[in-house]
């Protein structure tokens, strides 16, 4: 049965424990418009460790999710930003479309991307693990990656990519090795950021969401594979897999945040100037937060 007609709608009823699908109120992904961001001059940029990491990469049924080896010696921690604590990289989620015209979850201004690919990580300071993390404050971090169709493959993105053909059917899997995150992440330090979810069951309202002002690039060929891989396993393949995304969430009055400031200088480095209106994909809100602003969020938390 189709993603969408049975799954996201029906996932509060499926397990009590997921009530917050059907009934929270800081729920992802969310569409992003870019006249109503709100400049925040005190983000930072994102860091992300540069160690490679190996894992498995899953057809689940609803999702392409890799997860990383338990035993990796060298775990990448993400920081800086609008994250107070270090977060430890656990699992990427790709979701995707069976068209150009819609695949990623999070929108702008109403435009969906062809595929999105969602870098998950841990409170690693506060809490054990992901299972224990995803329940608890402050406990998650979610960094979004737009996905568009491009004539040069981006070389890290490679490695995910060249294992789709082992991936068709439901339940299998595939290793993935020496994955740079970091060289993952398109060549920018902007990005909007805002409170909300997990876009997959049970919906846990403790992501602190990064959505990068930067999409990175893939192939037409590499998404024909994408777009072959089937929701069933080889005996009953079912329908594609395409299409695995949530629909967009209420904000609820919540504010979207962003460190792009057209009118001033970048705030990482004070002598880069910022991309001028051209240059970049969003327009925003030039009215600075306050400390009295940060003070009454903050407060809220």
């Amino acid at each position: 049965m189709s993603y969408l007609l049975t799954g996201p709608a029906f996932w509060g009823l499926i397990n009590p424990q997921w009530n917050l699908c059907n009934k929270g109120r800081r729920q992802s992904p969310v569409n992003i418009e870019p006249s109503a961001l709100l400049f925040d001059p005190h983000l930072t940029a994102i860091h992300v460790d540069k160690h490679k990491i190996s894992g498995t990469l899953w057809n689940t049924g609803q999702s392409l999710v890799m997860r990383v080896d338990g035993d990796t010696k060298h775990h990448v921690n993400i920081t800086g930003g609008p994250l107070a604590y270090r977060y430890q990289f656990e699992e990427i989620y790709i979701h995707y479309g069976a068209e150009n015209h819609q695949g990623s979850e999070h929108r702008i201004h109403g435009h969906a991307f062809p595929a999105e690919l969602q870098l998950y990580g841990y409170n690693s300071e506060l809490y054990r693990n992901m299972t224990e993390a995803q329940h608890r404050p402050h406990g998650i971090a979610a960094i979004s990656l737009m996905l568009q169709v491009g004539d040069v493959p981006n070389p890290e993105l490679r490695v995910l990519t060249s294992a789709f053909s082992k991936l068709t059917y439901r339940g299998s899997n595939a290793p993935v090795r020496y994955l740079s995150l970091r060289s993952l992440l398109p060549d920018t330090d902007y990005y909007m950021t805002y409170e909300g979810s997990t876009t997959h069951p049970g919906c846990w309202e403790t992501a602190i969401w990064v959505v990068l002002n930067k999409p990175i690039y893939i192939t037409k060929q590499e998404l024909y594979a994408l777009r072959r891989l089937m929701q069933g396993p080889e005996e009953t393949p079912k329908a594609p897999l395409a299409n695995n995304v949530r629909p967009l969430q209420p904000l609820h009055h919540r504010t979207i945040r962003t460190n792009i400031d057209f009118d001033g200088k970048s705030h990482q480095n004070p002598t880069e100037k910022c991309p001028t209106r051209g240059e970049v994909l969003y327009k925003v809100n030039t009215r600075h937060i306050t400390q009295s602003d940060l003070a009454m969020d903050l407060n809220t938390l």
